[in-house]
Parts: structure tokens; sequence; C-alpha cells
């Protein structure tokens, strides 16, 4: 799920400071997909190893199969989604994804992938590309899908966030099948906070998906409102982060955390690559017919 055409490199850059706050750049495909993009060229430092985020609302048939390699493809199916999303890859994967659900698809060396409604179904989640070490581009691919059922939650009075992947407050996860990263999933009811670690050496993406938050980490204070986000670069020392909600309602986030790559990538959409050289090679064996092909939908 992507309309990026461009293609770019990183720059391999550290600071100390957290980025700029960023809005989501809304974009639209047809009548049925609505989106708040996040970009890695919108950000500083601090949202390697993540490549894009998109937040969004899906109600039809939008994108149809295409293809991905080296990067994994996550899909984070929020609670408040009505009906089924059908998932389809070339890996032979055909089953629904319902609300609450996690589904990694690791690319590495290519696949193609397709994913809709089902008929009256609206879709509200993050479509997440993260990149992969250059040196595990071309690796199997592998899916994992993670039911809603079996995530764990972090709870207390007037808090409720579930650790989709990785670890926060002494509960574990499921580890990411690819690329090392922690996704929380979490809901604040007024005036309350939750706090968690940004381990050392990581970095983390912070997003406000509804109400008001106020983000409190060393000496920094700052305020999200819906819809925005701030990438903390990673720092040589642990870094204890405060999240309060200082809105009128319940309020929503997502935290996504993990060690930078600190690699140069080419991004040609759905497609990421070391380099040119191996961009050519990746689209010569998409071309070819190696990626597969998803199987017929019903």
């Amino acid at each position: 799920m992507t309309v990026i055409q461009s293609t770019s490199e990183t720059r391999q850059q550290r600071v100390n400071q957290p980025s700029y706050k960023v809005a989501g750049s809304p974009f639209s495909v047809g009548k049925s997909f609505n989106a708040l993009a996040f970009r890695h060229t919108d950000f500083e430092a601090g949202f390697d190893p993540l490549i894009m985020v998109d937040h969004y609302t899906m109600t039809g048939p939008t994108f149809g199969a295409h293809p991905h390699a080296g990067l994994s493809a996550v899909s984070i199916i929020f609670e408040d989604s009505v009906g089924k999303f059908h998932n389809r890859d070339s890996l032979g994967n055909d089953f629904d994804l319902a609300p609450g659900d996690l589904y990694w698809l690791k690319a590495g060396s290519g696949v193609f992938h397709d994913e809709e409604p089902r008929e009256n179904a609206t879709i509200h989640g993050l479509q997440i590309f993260v990149n992969m070490p250059n040196k595990h581009k071309n690796d199997e691919p592998f899916s994992l899908h993670y039911k809603a059922e079996d995530v764990p939650l972090i709870c207390e009075p007037g808090v409720r966030v579930r650790v989709l992947l990785g670890a926060s407050n002494g509960v574990q996860a499921v580890p990411s099948p690819s690329t090392p990263l922690t996704i929380l999933d979490g809901f604040l009811s007024l005036t309350k906070h939750f706090e968690f670690v940004i381990d050392e050496g990581e970095g983390a993406w912070i997003y406000a998906v509804s109400g008001t938050l106020q983000l409190e980490f060393g000496a920094s204070v700052m305020v999200l409102k819906k819809g925005t986000s701030v990438s903390l670069p990673a720092a040589a020392r642990d870094i204890q982060v405060r999240i309060i909600n200082i809105g009128l309602r319940e309020s929503h986030f997502v935290v996504l955390s993990g060690k930078p790559l600190e690699e140069p990538f080419v991004q040609q959409g759905p497609l990421v690559a070391a380099d040119s050289r191996a961009m050519a090679h990746t689209i010569a064996r998409k071309d070819a017919g190696l990626f597969g092909a998803v199987p017929e939908n019903f």
C-alpha cells in the first residue's frame, strides 16, 4: 500500500534533540482511501529504521496487487475498524485480518501483496514500511499474523497499552520477524499518563492518533495534537518518556521504537535496495516473475 514514486537516499545523521513536530500530509486515492502520510524525508533524525507510515481509512479496493522488496510492510488494524481486511500475497497467504490484528510481511527478496476491505468494512489503521539491513535485503520472504486476542496488555486505571511487538514495562510480546522493533498502541483517559523507556541506542517515533498529548522526556516538554508526531533520535543512555493526556477526551497514541540502521538506501515506491545497481536487479527480478503472484480473489 503506497503511492510513493520517487527515489531517495538516506543521510546518516544523528542529533541530540528531537526532530520538529511533523503533521501528516493528507492524501487520498479515489473515494475509498484517505490518509495522513509521514516519510523519512520529513524528519531530521530518529525515524530510522522506518521509511514511511500512513495513517489511513480504507473502505474499498484501492491498490490491487503490488510488489514489495527490501523492506517489511507492517499493517496495524486499529480496534475501531469495522469488518474484515482481506489479505493475500504470493507466499500463499489468503486470510482476513480482524480489528486489533497486526500483520508483518518481511518482503526480503520480493513478494506481491494485496489487501482490501471486505464488503461494508471500514478499515482504520497504520501501514508502515520498515527498512531491512542491506545484508538481509535478499532474505527469503516471511510473514507474521498476530491476532488481537494474543496481544499482551499493560493495564492501569485509565491506561490501556497494547504491546504489539517487542517489550515494555516488563510486558513481553512476540519479537518482530525482521528488523527489531517495539510497537505500542495506547489509550489514555482524561489526565492519565503512561511512562516507558526508550533503550540506549534506540530511537522512537511517537504519534497522536487522536486527542492531545503532552510528552516529557529529559528536560523537554512537547505537545502533540491529533495527526502530529515527533521522532526522538537514538541516545547514549536510556530515555524515560511520559505521555500525558491533556485533552478533553480519551487519547490514542502509537509508539514505534528501534535501533537505527544508519545505512544508505534507494527507494522506488514499495521497493527498497542498498543502491541503484541493486535496485535495477530487484526490478529485473520482479519483471521476470520471480516475486510470484497473488492467488485469485474470491
